[in-house]
């Protein structure tokens, strides 16, 4: 049997040996380690790129744009509005006499026609006043027949001495008197038969109805001079011809001035009008009317053109594109609209000198032709504008440029 002393010592001898062997493996594992570095530094010193990686990063690309030249084209001047339809004549139906309503001869919204019957008033109280107002006119005139008798007695009673001087006057003052009761009777007359006929309330002109405020049975409130509060019937507005008003912008009415001296009749005499969303210009109207003053408070100034409605399509209230040729056909420059860009109350389009840098221009614009913005001032035909790529088109930065050209689309001006 193996002492204590012997089994201690075994136990040493036995941790010993583990130690020198753990020793070794870290040696091993180290060196393991440090051959890699060295190869993989050896790898990156001799690989085929490692002899350019100390060289500079090879420099950005610059970003792309297409640049074109604006288009040139012979077009004519245009002025461009937005107006409103508006009723030659608008009335209010009222009553000129009082009553009871007894009759409303129109649907809403109907069409009618000059001297059409819409509203009828309650009529015998007015026949009974002109029945009263004729038998008044039978009494003077049997008044001043009488008068006249009596006065041809007296003068000739006068020429046989047997009447006097005073009494024949007397009977020419009674016979004045007489006549002016029969005019003051036939008066009367009148102004009943007016009273009687407007209870009959019939359309002035030709032109749609709007709907009735009334209904049968009402009493209305009338008065020939509106000197008293009087109902209101029903509403009517003409529709042929039919208004067309728009106002024209400062910078407009300027352009509109600057060429006006040179035609006929000192204005423009026809306008040409789109609806909603009709591409193509169809109605045209006269141009008739242009105020004397700008209004201060919009900086705008009224006009007015008139149209033809025979069909009594346009309605008052309806909105319409309105168009005005103000000058032949002359050179104009051409851009896309999306190339013009909005700078707070002006425009600008972004241009590429000959070395590519990026420059913006201010320019005036005018309307849309043919899909394309008509540029009335600040471009040169010469001028490289940008018409794609305008993200990356900062003013003063470099850019790369490849050509494209400006088409007309086309039937959309």
């Amino acid at each position: 049997m193996l002492t204590e002393t012997e089994l201690a010592s075994d136990e040493r001898a036995e941790n010993k040996g583990r130690r020198i062997s753990g020793r070794t493996s870290a040696k091993l594992w180290v060196a393991a380690v440090l051959a890699g570095i060295v190869s993989v530094g050896a790898w990156l010193r001799y690989s085929p790129g490692a002899s350019g990686s100390s060289a500079a990063a090879p420099p950005a690309a610059l970003p792309q744009v297409v640049v074109s030249k604006p288009l040139l084209q012979d077009i004519d001047t245009r002025l461009g509005f937005l107006g409103q339809f508006a009723a030659v004549s608008q009335v209010e139906l009222r009553a000129q006499v009082g009553g009871t309503l007894t009759g409303i001869f129109f649907k809403d919204g109907d069409v009618v026609r000059k001297g059409d019957l819409l509203f009828t008033i309650d009529a015998r109280p007015y026949e009974i006043t002109l029945a009263e107002a004729n038998a008044q006119l039978e009494v003077a005139a049997a008044r001043l027949e009488l008068a006249d008798r009596q006065l041809d007695r007296a003068k000739d009673l006068e020429q046989s001495n047997a009447g006097s001087v005073e009494n024949v006057d007397q009977r020419i003052s009674d016979q004045r008197s007489a006549r002016a009761a029969v005019e003051e009777a036939k008066a009367r007359i009148r102004d009943a038969q007016f009273d009687l006929d407007h209870c009959r309330i019939t359309a002035p002109f030709t032109g749609r109805m709007g709907t009735h405020l009334v209904s049968v049975g009402n009493l209305i409130a009338g008065s020939r001079t509106a000197a008293s509060p009087t109902t209101l019937l029903a509403t009517l507005v003409s529709l042929d011809p039919i208004y067309l008003d728009f106002d024209m912008s400062e910078s407009d009415f300027l352009v509109y001035s600057k060429y006006r001296g040179h035609l006929k009749g000192g204005h423009v005499e026809k306008v040409e009008i789109a609806l909603g969303d009709d591409h193509q210009y169809a109605r045209s109207g006269v141009f008739d009317f242009l105020d004397n003053v700008l209004d201060r408070s919009s900086g705008t100034i009224h006009a007015r053109a008139t149209v033809a409605n025979s069909n009594l399509v346009l309605t008052p209230g309806l909105f319409a594109r309105v168009r005005l040729v103000v000058a032949p056909p002359s050179p104009t420059l051409l851009v896309p609209d999306g190339a013009v860009l909005p700078d707070q109350s002006q425009h600008m389009v972004m241009t590429v000198s000959a070395q590519g840098t990026v420059a913006a221009k201010r320019v005036e614009v005018g309307e849309i032709r043919d899909g394309l913005r008509v540029i009335r001032s600040g471009l040169a035909p010469s001028d490289r504008v940008i018409v794609q790529g305008l993200l990356h088109a900062a003013p003063g930065s470099k850019v790369a440029t490849q050509d494209g050209s400006v088409h007309d689309a086309g039937g959309q001006d």
